[in-house]
C-alpha cells in the first residue's frame, strides 16, 4: 500500500485512528460506550462492488467481556502504548478522543472495493521503443463507515476538527450530498456524513461518491448475492468483537491478480483450486475460555478434493501429560493419494515427488507405499520436554504416533530404515519400556537419537529422544487427555472434529526463554503479553461437502487485578 493510502487513517479525522489503531486496547482497558449502527446498517452504504468488509462492534458489554483477561503487566503495556499512541495521534491538536470521539461513535465497517486494473504508464521516452511500457500495479479502494449514536456528540466534534490549525477543509456537493475535502498535512481524507446516522471516510472523493449513490438507491454489498447470505446468517460467536465478509473468494483474488503486474506469474491451477472456496465469513468473539475465533468457507462440492474425515482423538491419550504441543488427525494416507493426484496438474509438484520417489527407490523404499501406505488410522504429532541425552541442548524431542490397520507394511517399513541406520554406522540396539519392546538408534556418549516400538496391536510410535520413549510407554494414568491445561484450552472446541491443533503457551514461553536467555532476552512487553495466554488450540469441521469451518481459541488467563 501506498504510502498516501497508508496514512489515509491519520487524516480520517481522530476517529479513524484511534479505531483503526488503538480500538482494541481501548475497549480492553476502558470499554466503549455503546453500538447503535449495526452491521447490516452499515454494509448497505457499501457499493456492491466491495471484495469484503470487516465490521467493529463498539458494544460495551462485549468488550466488557473481555476486560475479565490479562495479567496487570499486560493491561499496563496496553495502558501506556494506548496514551503514546494518543499523544501522537493529537500531539498538535486539543482533541481528545474520551470526550470528542468516543460519545459519538458507533460500530465501524471498513471495505475493500476493487483496484482499477493495472495500465502501463510510459515514466521516460514515449516514443522511444527501447523503453517499454512500465505496468503500474493499482492498489484497492478504502471506504469506511462509521455509526453515529449522538448526532449532537458528533456535530460538535466536527466543529472542533474545523478549528485545528494545520487543517483546511472545504465542501462540495454531490446528489444533494455534502461532502468535505479535509486536508492534513498535504494529505486529503473525503468525509460525508448520511441521514445523520453514519458518516463516510476515505482517500478518495470517487470512492465516497460511489457510497452516496448506493445510499440513494445503487445495489449494496448488504444485497449482494453471496453476501447477504453471510450477512444475515453471521457467524456463531460470543460477545462479538469484530466480524469479516467475503462474498466471492475467488472473485476477490481475481480482481487482486488482474490489477497486478505479476498477473500472468499465476498458473490457471491455481486460479482452478481458488474457486473451491465460494464465500467465506469470519468472526471474533470473547467468551469464558478467552478470544475465539470462528471462520465459516462454503465451498463448490465438484471441485473439492480433499475428503473430510472425523476423529475421535484417542490417540491423544497416548502423549504423555507433559506434551506441550500437539497436531492430530486421522488417515494421512487418504491425504496424500489425494496430494498425489492433484499434483498431476502441477508440473513441479510431480516433478518433486518423483525425485523423492527415486532418492528413495535406491535404498529399496517405496514412497507411496512404505512411508504413507499404511498410515490409514489416528495420527498425533507431539513435542515433549525433556534435558536428557542428545536433547540436552535443545531442551525437548518430538514423538509422532500412528494408528494402522497394516501393521505387516509398518514393520517393514521399520526394518528397512534400521537396516538403512546400520549403514550409516549407527548402533541399534533392543530394550524393553514399560513391558513393551523398543528399538532404538544409539549415537554414542549421548544415548538414544532415535527410538520406536508398538504401544498395541495397532498402534506404533517413533520418538526423537530415548527420554521421550520413555515417557510415551509410561502408562495412560498419566496422559495428555489429563491435563488441565489441555482441557482448558481444547474442551470448548467444536466436537466432533477432523484433529486438534494445541499449544501449551506458559511450557513453550519457558523453553524459547532458555534460548533467548543465551542470546538476546524476550523483550518485556512480549512476555507480558505471552504470559496472559494459558494456550492456543485450533481445530477444523465440516457439517456437509459444501461447509468448512475453522475454530481457533486464544485461551487466556483470568485478570488478577484488585
Amino acid at each position: 500500500m501506498s504510502e498516501s493510502k497508508s496514512k489515509f487513517f491519520i487524516p480520517a479525522i481522530g476517529a479513524a485512528v484511534v479505531v483503526a489503531g488503538s480500538l482494541v486496547a481501548y475497549m480492553y482497558l476502558k470499554g466503549p460506550s455503546g453500538d447503535s449502527s449495526g452491521v447490516l446498517g452499515s454494509a448497505k452504504l457499501v457499493p456492491s462492488t466491495a471484495l469484503m468488509a470487516t465490521y467493529i462492534t463498539t458494544d460495551p458489554q462485549a468488550w466488557a467481556k473481555l476486560q475479565q483477561f490479562g495479567t496487570p503487566e499486560a493491561q499496563k503495556l496496553l495502558a501506556k502504548s494506548l496514551e503514546d499512541f494518543n499523544k501522537n495521534t493529537f500531539k498538535d491538536s486539543n482533541i481528545s478522543y474520551e470526550k470528542d470521539i468516543k460519545p459519538w461513535i458507533g460500530g465501524v465497517m471498513f471495505a475493500v472495493l476493487p483496484p482499477n486494473a493495472a495500465k502501463p504508464a510510459q515514466l521516460t521516452e514515449p516514443s522511444n521503443p527501447a523503453n517499454p511500457p512500465i505496468t503500474l500495479q493499482q492498489e484497492p479502494k478504502i471506504l469506511m463507515v462509521v455509526g453515529i449514536k449522538d448526532k449532537i456528540s458528533a456535530l460538535n466534534f466536527a466543529k472542533r476538527l474545523k478549528e485545528q490549525k494545520n487543517v483546511k477543509s472545504q465542501e462540495s456537493d454531490y446528489k444533494g450530498e455534502k461532502i468535505t475535502e479535509t486536508i492534513e498535512n498535504g494529505k486529503p481524507t473525503y468525509s460525508a456524513v448520511l441521514n445523520n446516522s453514519h458518516v463516510l471516510f476515505a482517500p478518495e472523493k470517487q470512492t465516497v461518491e460511489n457510497a452516496i449513490d448506493t445510499y440513494k438507491g445503487q445495489p449494496s454489498f448488504a444485497s449482494k448475492e453471496g453476501a447477504s447470505n453471510i450477512l444475515n446468517k453471521g457467524v456463531d460467536v460470543k460477545n462479538t468483537l469484530a466480524q469479516i465478509y467475503i462474498p466471492d473468494y475467488a472473485g476477490m483474488v481475481q480482481q487482486f491478480i488482474t490489477a497486478s503486474p505479476q498477473a500472468k506469474q499465476v498458473p490457471p491451477q491455481t486460479l482452478a483450486q481458488l474457486k473451491q472456496v465460494k464465500s467465506m465469513a469470519a468472526a471474533v468473539g470473547v467468551d469464558d475460555a478467552g478470544l475465539r475465533m470462528k471462520a465459516i468457507a462454503n465451498l463448490d462440492p465438484q471441485l473439492s478434493k480433499f475428503q473430510y474425515e472425523t476423529t475421535p482423538a484417542n490417540i491423544v491419550g497416548q502423549f504423555p501429560i507433559e506434551t506441550f504441543a500437539l497436531i492430530n488427525g486421522k488417515d494421512i494416507s487418504r491425504s496424500w493419494s489425494t496430494i498425489v493426484e492433484q499434483s498431476k496438474d502441477y508440473p513441479e509438484l510431480q516433478q518433486a515427488l518423483q525425485q523423492v520417489r527415486g532418492q528413495l527407490q535406491t535404498v529399496n523404499i517405496d514412497l507411496d507405499k512404505d512411508i504413507f501406505g499404511w498410515m490409514n488410522g489416528e495420527f498425533g504429532f507431539g513435542a515433549i520436554p525433556s534435558n536428557q541425552g542428545v536433547l540436552a541442548s535443545v531442551g525437548f524431542g518430538g514423538a509422532l504416533i500412528f494408528d494402522t490397520s497394516d501393521r505387516k507394511t509398518a514393520e517393514a517399513t521399520f526394518t528397512k530404515l534400521d537396516t538403512l541406520a546400520k549403514t550409516q554406522r549407527i548402533n541399534i540396539t533392543q530394550r524393553q519400556i514399560g513391558g513393551k519392546d523398543v528399538t532404538e538408534w544409539q549415537i554414542p556418549q549421548q544415548g538414544a537419537l532415535l527410538s520406536h516400538g508398538w504401544l498395541d496391536q495397532d498402534t506404533v510410535f517413533l520418538a526423537i529422544g530415548g527420554p521421550v520413549a520413555d515417557s510415551i510407554t509410561a502408562g495412560k494414568n498419566q496422559s495428555l487427555e489429563n491435563s488441565e491445561t489441555f482441557k482448558a484450552v481444547t474442551s470448548s472446541l467444536q466436537k466432533p472434529n477432523g484433529g486438534y491443533f494445541y499449544l501449551d503457551m506458559d511450557k513453550a514461553v519457558s523453553l524459547v526463554s532458555r534460548f533467548a536467555a543465551q542470546g538476546q532476552p524476550i523483550p518485556p512487553e512480549t512476555s507480558a503479553i505471552l504470559s496472559s495466554i494459558r494456550g492456543v488450540s485450533a481445530t477444523a469441521t465440516s457439517p456437509d461437502k459444501s461447509t468448512s469451518e475453522l475454530e481457533m481459541l486464544l485461551a487466556l488467563k483470568p485478570s488478577t487485578t484488585k
